[in-house]
C-alpha cells in the first residue's frame, strides 16, 4: 500500500523526484558558489584582511536579521536565548565559524587556495574522527581506511615541506568542530546563524570602530565600491548557507556527501588555473592520498546505505 502523497514506484520514506531535483539544485549550486567565490573577495585585496573578516560577519548578522524580521521567526530566536546550553553552544559556534572564515579569506588574500582546497577536501573524513570521538559513532573499516589514506596524505605534505599545512588543518578542524556544534544545538539554520553572528558582534563592532578611530578604516572611507563590497558580505555568505540548509533536508546525508566536493574542487580549480599557484609533485602525492580515500569513503558509505535500503 502506497503512503499517501507517494507516487507510484516511490520507496516509502524516500522524498520524491521533484524533491529531489531542488534539493541537489539548491545544496549543489551551495557548493559551486562556495567554490568559485574567492574572486568576490579578492574585490577587497586592497584592505585588510582582518577588516574584511569583520565586515563579513557583521554584514552576515544584519542580513540574518533582516531576513528573521521578514519571516516573522523572532519568536525563534528569543526561544534559543531562553536556553543556556543553547546560547552557548551558539557562542562557541560563533567563534569556531568567525575563525574558519578567518582562515579561508586569509587563505584566498594570499593566495594559498590549494591549501584550502586541502583543507575542505579533508573536512569531512575529519567529521567521522570527531563523530567518533564526541558522539560516540562507530567507525566500519573502509572509513578507517579512509581517514588513514587522508592522514597519510598530510603527513606526506608535512615532512615534504618540514611542516604541518596548517592552512588546511585548521580549515578542516574548524569547520568539523562547528559541525559537531551544530548538529547538537536545537536551533534552525537561520536562527543559528543569526546568534552565532550575534554573539561575536560586540568584539567585532569595537575593532572597526577602533580601527575607524586610528584612521584606517576601510568602511566609508574606502570609497563607494569597497563600502558596497564589504556590506554585501552579508548576502554572499547568507544566502548560499541558506540554500545549502534547505537543499541538504530534501536529500539523501550521501548525496550531501557527493555534492560537497564540488566547493574545494573549484578552489583547487582557481587557485592553479586563475591565480597561478604552484601545484608541486608533492602536493599531487599528498591529493592524490587525500583524494583515494574520499573515494573509498565515499563509495563504501553509500554501498552500505543502499543495502541498509534494501533490506
Amino acid at each position: 500500500m502506497r503512503e499517501p502523497g507517494q507516487t507510484p514506484g516511490q520507496s516509502p520514506g524516500r522524498p520524491p523526484r521533484s524533491e529531489l531535483s531542488i534539493g541537489v539544485l539548491l545544496a549543489g549550486g551551495a557548493f559551486l558558489f562556495w567554490g568559485f567565490v574567492p574572486p568576490y573577495w579578492h574585490l577587497v585585496g586592497h584592505v585588510d584582511s582582518f577588516q574584511v573578516i569583520a565586515h563579513r560577519v557583521l554584514w552576515t548578522c544584519v542580513f540574518m536579521a533582516v531576513l528573521i524580521t521578514a519571516t516573522k521567526r523572532w519568536q525563534t530566536v528569543v526561544a534559543a536565548l531562553r536556553s543556556r546550553r543553547t546560547s552557548l553552544t551558539l557562542l562557541a559556534a560563533g567563534v569556531l565559524i568567525t575563525g574558519n572564515w578567518a582562515i579561508f579569506i586569509i587563505g584566498v588574500l594570499t593566495n594559498r587556495l590549494v591549501a584550502v582546497s586541502m583543507g575542505y577536501f579533508i573536512n569531512p573524513l575529519v567529521s567521522v574522527l570527531l563523530g567518533i570521538v564526541f558522539l560516540r559513532e562507530r567507525l566500519h573499516l573502509w572509513q578507517g581506511v579512509s581517514v588513514a589514506l587522508a592522514f597519510a596524505g598530510v603527513a606526506y605534505m608535512a615532512f615534504s615541506y618540514s611542516g604541518l599545512p596548517w592552512i588546511s588543518l585548521s580549515l578542516a578542524f574548524s569547520f568539523g568542530l562547528y559541525g559537531l556544534l551544530r548538529k547538537t544545538v536545537n536551533a534552525d539554520p537561520m536562527t543559528g546563524t543569526f546568534l552565532e553572528s550575534l554573539f561575536v558582534s560586540p568584539a567585532i563592532l569595537a575593532f572597526l570602530i577602533v580601527t575607524a578611530a586610528r584612521g584606517r578604516g576601510a568602511f566609508i572611507s574606502g570609497g563607494l565600491g569597497t563600502s558596497l563590497v564589504l556590506a554585501g558580505a552579508g548576502v554572499v555568505s547568507g544566502v548560499p548557507l541558506l540554500a545549502f540548509a534547505a537543499g541538504a533536508r530534501r536529500i539523501p546525508l550521501f548525496m550531501v556527501g557527493f555534492l560537497q566536493y564540488l566547493a574545494p574542487t573549484g578552489h583547487l580549480l582557481l587557485g592553479v588555473l586563475l591565480y597561478g599557484e604552484h601545484f608541486s609533485r608533492q602536493h599531487a602525492v599528498s591529493f592524490g592520498l587525500i583524494w583515494l580515500g574520499i573515494i573509498v569513503f565515499t563509495v563504501t558509505t553509500t554501498l552500505r546505505r543502499l543495502r541498509q535500503r534494501r533490506g
